[in-house]
């Protein structure tokens, strides 16, 4: 039985994901390379939680509650009893590997670890654990912004056992998302689906069809978006979008091919709301 939650990577993602268990009731421990930054993750979920509060979503004694019961720490070791661990740090292969390697060694036999890849092979990642956890490795790609998006792909390795896909299954379910069965193929379900979609957003502004904004206008008013898709890549920052967008290209060629726009806003350090710009300027706002 699931009780305890760790998560590894303090980022936004990494964060919001923590504050989707903490405000459900679970223990969780928020792991980063140094407790400093394990505790600016705990920040981040303070600051999503003002912003509930603000909209009327929640209110203080919730926001409360929730940070009460996320701990941060630096130490892997601090995780060694928890019943989940969702990997959520950066899409690089050898941060990973070794991220995977080092929770294998160090936790309970029962524990399932998950990774929250947007793109990675779930099977091979699993690689990177011993024989007697491959059947508790699963993947459980979370939806940004993981504390308000409800999706999350729940991805089986070759060697994930059914009970550890149905455990994981019932769990989301219980803390309010909506997880969907996906085969562990490059980029699963909704990036396949996302990364075509603002692939033609990009090159609908560079041959002057419409303009960054227009675009985002035509998912919200058009497509019943809740934001547009520009506003969305600057959130979940362009860094990564590009590296995912390079996987995707490896594994199926042409139509996955990085946008030229994208790789300029790379090498203009203009990563997303991160770095205060991105398609969009955020300084002054």
């Amino acid at each position: 039985m699931i009780k305890k939650i760790g998560v590894v990577g303090a980022g936004m993602m990494g964060a919001e994901i923590a504050l989707c268990f903490a405000r459900s009731g679970y223990e969780t421990m928020l792991n980063d390379i140094s407790l400093e930054f394990a505790e600016r993750g705990k920040q981040k979920i303070a600051g999503v939680m003002d912003k509930n509060i603000r909209k009327g979503r929640a209110t203080e004694e919730d926001k409360q509650a929730a940070l009460d019961r996320v701990h941060p720490t630096g130490a892997l070791e601090d995780l060694a009893d928890c019943d989940l661990i969702i990997e959520a740090v950066l899409e690089v292969w050898d941060v990973k590997k070794d991220v995977h390697q080092t929770l294998d060694k160090l936790c309970k036999g029962s524990t399932i670890i998950a990774s929250n890849t947007s793109s990675m092979s779930i099977s091979k990642l699993a690689s990177c654990v011993g024989p007697d956890r491959k059947g508790q490795f699963i993947g459980t790609h979370f939806n940004s912004p993981a504390s308000v998006m409800k999706l999350v792909e729940v991805i089986p390795g070759l060697l994930t056992e059914d009970e550890t896909a149905e455990e994981v299954t019932e769990l989301l379910e219980e803390i309010g998302k909506v997880p969907v069965r996906v085969k562990d193929v490059v980029g699963f379900g909704l990036n396949r689906i996302f990364h075509c979609m603002y692939g033609e957003a990009c090159r609908l502004v560079e041959e002057g069809v419409c303009s960054v904004e227009d675009v985002d206008k035509i998912c919200r008013y058009g497509l019943g978006h809740p934001m547009g898709i520009f506003a969305l890549l600057d959130i979940t920052g362009h860094d990564l979008n590009l590296e995912v967008d390079e996987i995707l290209f490896e594994a199926y060629g042409d139509r996955f091919r990085p946008s030229p726009q994208l790789h300029r806003l790379v090498d203009s350090g203009r990563l997303g709301r991160k770095t205060g710009a991105g398609f969009y300027d955020y300084e002054e706002k």
